[in-house]
């Protein structure tokens, strides 16, 4: 039932997906650059969708510029 767009993974897989680790994707999520859903207390996901739109407008080459705080 759930389509691509509201389909949720773990900090873990966003991490792996986007080649960081999981305290940079809690940090994009604190900083409101990715969408994330609490289930329950302790549990985070985020949303495929909120990765794909973040890796979208990310810029491409040109060295490496950290993403603005």
């Amino acid at each position: 039932m759930a389509t691509t767009s509201r389909r949720l993974v773990s900090l873990s897989e966003a991490a792996e997906i986007l080649a960081v680790c999981p305290k940079t994707v809690r940090r994009y999520v604190s900083e409101g650059h990715l969408e994330a859903v609490r289930l329950g207390s302790k549990t985070l996901r985020i949303r495929v969708e909120s990765i794909e739109r973040f890796i979208d407008a990310c810029p491409v080459g040109g060295g490496s510029k950290r993403l603005s705080r």
